[in-house]
């Protein structure tokens, strides 16, 4: 499978090779899987020109073919099919499916293609198979990560990408190899050059650069004609690899020329990210230390020989001053040591800017790079590009798996170096944690840690994390395959007071992948998601373990019915810990109430149960008081929008009286009154109602809400006393303006609650 790069130019010769290839040279400007140095299996140049194609990966040896060998140039580009190009998409997206198209795969085609006959910059970039190839493995890492696979993170795509790329390449001149292949490794040229380039952008946030820019940071400052040479080879065979001219023609408003960008966006992120990780962007004291460090490093033995012969015939004290030289070393470690504080502290910074705070979190935006933003478009573009990829490709570089492959490229990055950053790094992230994080910051912090890979460091992090709180996070297969990586870096006694995954479209099968993540929590918030009664099966097992720690279990507005109620009360005889049981809006019926009643009795920790806005009858609902009340710890009971009438609101109510025997009373939560007086939990019913009005059904919230102001507007008539009017008149104020506040969005789309 050839890999091909970007074509030189503003037009493309799409080529058919037709009849014998006997006077054609197509000259491929490639990156390929295969490396061509120069041409293959060249016995005889002449023999070899007669009768074959010379083909090779670098327009700048095209040049050195001697011409009188050379009747027709052809450039091959990339694809030239658009039927071929969505072929390559749709095997690589259903390998994970064995062949078989799943419903994910298929939408994921469709979004991506949409997006690539939108003329958007990925569908310049995915001209060439190699960018097609990157953006396949990010949806796989996005979409179809599981348990049995290999760990694999975004920043060892993109250094695979780089080592398939430039992997053994070096810049010569004239054919000629150099020596030092270390220093003049190809790949180390690109950070030095484009990752420069790409520093400075995300410095000042730019993502797109005039011709002049390019000079400056490509060109560099006035060289030697060996680098001026090397400077020529990499802009004719490399540079349109990584930049290509913005496609809507922007121009650049004090030159008018044209203006540039990276073919993918991280690709800038990734290569500044590389820059720093290096140590490129040196300062001058660090610049000038090290290389008085290195020379007298060198010399150091030599002059010690020297001063102790010396010493024998001039006085010591002499020579002392000579001993300063060996501070120098020392002075460089120091300075070194702070630049690789500066590095940590820059990735902490760029992790926790304030005005990404609302953002969605950084692998929804690497999504909607690939996937484009389907719906309406923004007509002008309201905030500055945010580069929060940046310092989580900083992290993911200095795992060993990646540096590994980076050494092989001519990058390296040392272990020492490594351990400085870490410990750096580690200050400023347990500092930063123990603030509270919006959920896709949180996500984000989550996200550096796993492609990090350092367990010790990760485990230290969240012991400073009492609550992780991912509301409205849209969790994907890899996002809950991080979160449980991460989790479980941490010892077996660790458990976080919330685990917040409320709004984050959570089906059965990513419960199977969030599994280990459980274990860490005494609150498991799984409210507004897609659990059916399938979901009820794994919580069973999951209380059921004689280790869980779980308290708190909010599985609020998930469609589980009687079924999966069914399948959870059966953990209630073997476990000891849950305290509250939230079932509100789950679909249950008298059948689960009646369950609910059996069961209470074999679990006597349980001290809060909530099954409002279900479909439970009169009768249930006494039944189900009836067996909180012989219960030795329930204290509440929510009931509201439930199926129950007058009578039976006043029946709950004084079945949920004091015993005479312990004088304990159970709260039963039904409505916002209580025969004639106001309920003294009015405040909390409402309160969950008008949370959640606009993600509910609400033509029954309205109709509820109606029989509540009835019931308040007779309550008030039955009292004489101004303060106790006043007290009505005060609630019903609060109902009136949750039933204008449905009126006003009842053209509008469904939101999402909270409680």
């Amino acid at each position: 499978m050839w890999r091909f790069g970007r074509p030189s130019g503003t037009e493309v010769l799409r080529w058919r090779c037709q009849g014998s290839p006997r006077d054609v040279c197509c000259k491929l400007h490639t990156r390929s899987l295969q490396k061509s140095r120069f041409c293959y299996n060249i016995r005889s140049f002449e023999t070899f020109m007669t009768n074959s194609i010379l083909v090779t990966t670098r327009l700048s040896a095209v040049d050195r073919v001697p011409k009188k060998y050379i009747n027709r140039y052809v450039q091959i580009c990339g694809f030239n099919d658009p039927h071929r190009q969505r072929a390559y998409f749709t095997s690589r997206l259903l390998q994970q499916n064995e062949g078989k198209p799943g419903k994910v795969a298929e939408t994921l085609i469709e979004m991506l293609y949409l997006n690539l006959q939108r003329e958007s910059q990925l569908a310049t970039a995915c001209f060439l198979p190699s960018y097609c190839w990157l953006t396949c493995a990010t949806l796989h890492l996005l979409h179809f990560t599981d348990t049995k696979s290999p760990i694999r993170t975004l920043t060892g795509i993109y250094t695979s990408f780089m080592r398939l790329n430039f992997g053994g390449e070096v810049i010569t001149v004239d054919g000629n190899v150099s020596s030092q292949e270390q220093q003049n490794s190809l790949m180390l040229y690109v950070v030095r050059t484009v990752g420069k380039l790409a520093f400075d952008g995300i410095t000042n946030k730019r993502t797109s650069f005039s011709a002049e820019e390019l000079e400056q940071w490509v060109g560099g400052k006035t060289k030697t004609d060996e680098e001026l040479q090397q400077l020529a080879v990499f802009r004719t065979d490399v540079l349109d690899f990584f930049l290509v001219p913005r496609n809507d023609h922007v121009t650049d408003p004090e030159s008018g020329g044209r203006r540039y960008v990276f073919a993918v966006p991280a690709m800038q992120e990734y290569l500044a990210a590389l820059y720093v990780v290096l140590g490129e962007n040196k300062s001058v004291l660090e610049k000038l230390t090290k290389e008085v460090s290195e020379a007298l490093g060198q010399a150091s033995e030599d002059i010690t020989s020297l001063l102790s012969i010396l010493s024998k015939v001039i006085p010591f004290r002499i020579f002392a001053v000579f001993n300063l030289l060996k501070l120098f070393p020392k002075l460089f470690e120091r300075v070194s040591s702070h630049s690789k504080g500066r590095i940590a502290s820059t990735m902490a910074a760029e992790m926790f800017r304030s005005e990404d705070s609302f953002n969605e979190d950084v692998l929804d935006q690497v999504e909607q790079s690939l996937l484009g933003v389907h719906g309406p478009q923004p007509q002008e573009e309201t905030y500055t590009r945010a580069f929060e990829l940046y310092p989580i490709f900083m992290g993911g570089l200095l795992h060993y798996g990646n540096r590994r492959l980076l050494d092989q490229l001519g990058c390296s990055i040392k272990s020492h170096t490594v351990s400085q950053i870490t410990r750096a790094l580690r200050k400023h992230l347990i500092k930063e944690s123990q603030k509270k994080q919006p959920p896709e910051e949180l996500m984000d912090l989550l996200v550096l840690l796993y492609e990090f890979q350092n367990p010790r460091l990760t485990a230290e992090v969240l012991q400073s994390i009492k609550t992780i709180n991912l509301s409205t996070v849209r969790m994907t297969p890899h996002k809950c395959f991080v979160l449980s990586t991460v989790l479980s870096c941490t010892s077996s006694s660790f458990h976080l007071n919330e685990l917040n995954l409320s709004s984050c479209h959570i089906t059965p099968e990513l419960m199977q992948m969030l599994w280990p993540a459980f274990h860490h929590t005494s609150n498991l918030n799984l409210q507004f998601n897609s659990l059916g009664p399938e979901s009820c099966i794994l919580l069973r097992d999951l209380l059921f373990e004689p280790n869980c720690t779980i308290k708190s279990l909010q599985l609020c507005d998930n469609y589980l019915t009687d079924t999966g109620i069914s399948h959870l009360l059966e953990a209630l005889s073997g476990n000891h810990s849950l305290q509250r049981l939230c079932l509100m809006h789950t679909g249950l019926g008298d059948q689960s109430a009646q369950m609910l009643a059996e069961r209470l009795g074999q679990h006597d920790m349980l001290q809060e149960l909530n099954v409002a806005y279900n479909n439970i009858g009169d009768s249930a609902a006494l039944t189900m008081v009836d067996a909180c009340r012989e219960h030795p710890s329930i204290h509440t009971v929510h009931l509201y929008l439930n199926q129950l009438t007058d009578v039976g609101k006043q029946s709950l109510y004084v079945r949920g009286g004091p015993r005479v025997k312990q004088g304990r009373r159970v709260k039963v939560l039904a409505s916002v009154t209580e025969g004639s007086d106001i309920s003294e939990d009015w405040h909390p019913i409402l309160s969950v109602i008008g949370k959640n009005s606009l993600s509910w059904d609400r033509d029954r919230v309205r109709e509820q809400l109606l029989v509540f102001l009835k019931d308040l507007e007779w309550g008030r008539k039955q009292h004489q006393s101004f303060w106790k009017k006043m007290h009505f008149r005060r609630v019903e104020s609060v109902v009136r303006q949750m039933l204008s506040l449905l009126e006003k969005s009842s053209n509008t789309g469904t939101g999402t609650g909270t409680k």
